[in-house]
């Protein structure tokens, strides 16, 4: 190496003498801080409101929270949610199915039932099957109002709302596996069935589990509706008893409660389920 390249080294930075014995200090992070202590003195003023302020009554909350009306009204509105889920996801995977046939006309339906049941408000759609007797008085020889009673149009409104939802919820799922992998399998010689069971819906379903969680909490939630057509679920229960005893707000915060306990639970459950099928991906492990 030449002198003149040496003399254009750039020079060593000095070190210091103790450099082993330099501390590392953390940034200082003054702002999150300052904001997490606000944020805990508002929750705590929150709490301290609710649970102090006496219009809210909770011995009233506490006498009503197992009460029979209520516990009632409370099994209506799970087995209404479980099965508005099954028959909405059902009628979903088939509207799925049809959306991704080769078919033109089947692709067509299927597109024009979800615009039309999304387009529509759930409140609407109830109304509308609750009064289905000025279009169609009779049906099959059964008049409508004998045949379609405030459990049964809540059950075919919130089926056909929540398969609209579930329809798109599948068949992102479905998109969501690499085709390429269904590919490898019709070379292996897999049938139509074992592909399906075997490679499509254990990899869709890490794209539906968490929509379709948050559908059934959604759709919990969403069956207070029905009460506007007399159907007693948990809202309508103490709605009934609110209006013989004019204790609103306990009996509000019953029905509250209630809801937030079994959305919590069903959070819960959710969480398992996504773990379950995030297996070997390592988005599960780290949960």
């Amino acid at each position: 190496m030449s002198s003149d390249t040496l003399a254009k080294a750039p020079a060593a930075p000095d070190v210091p003498e103790h450099a082993d014995s330099l501390r590392i200090v953390p940034q200082r992070r003054l702002g999150q801080w300052t904001a997490a202590v606000a944020v805990l003195v508002l929750l705590a003023l929150a709490v301290n409101s609710v649970l102090r302020n006496e219009a809210f009554q909770w011995d009233v909350v506490a006498d009503y929270f197992t009460s029979d009306a209520v516990l009632r009204g409370l099994w209506l509105t799970l087995w209404l949610t479980a099965l508005v889920m099954v028959l909405g996801f059902a009628l979903g995977t088939l509207l799925a199915a049809f959306r991704l046939s080769a078919n033109p006309v089947l692709r067509t339906v299927s597109w024009g039932y979800v615009w039309l049941f999304r387009s529509i408000p759930i409140l609407v759609q109830l109304l509308l099957w609750f009064n289905i007797g000025a279009l169609y008085p009779q049906i099959l020889g059964v008049k409508t109002v004998d045949l379609l009673g405030p459990v049964t149009v809540a059950i075919i409104g919130l089926t056909l709302h929540e398969a609209a939802y579930a329809a798109e919820v599948v068949r992102g799922g479905i998109l969501s596996v690499d085709r390429g992998q269904i590919e490898a399998a019709q070379a292996l010689g897999l049938s139509r069935w074992r592909r399906w069971w075997r490679i499509v819906l254990p990899q869709a379903m890490r794209s539906i589990v968490p929509p379709a969680g948050n559908m059934l909490i959604g759709t919990l939630k969403g069956t207070s509706i029905v009460s506007v057509i007399a159907v007693q679920d948990l809202l309508y229960s103490v709605q009934l008893v609110y209006h013989r005893t004019y204790q609103v707000i306990p009996l509000l915060m019953v029905a509250t409660v209630w809801y937030t306990v079994v959305t919590s639970v069903l959070s819960v459950g959710q969480h398992h389920v996504e773990r379950h099928y995030a297996r070997g991906t390592g988005s599960g492990s780290t949960r």
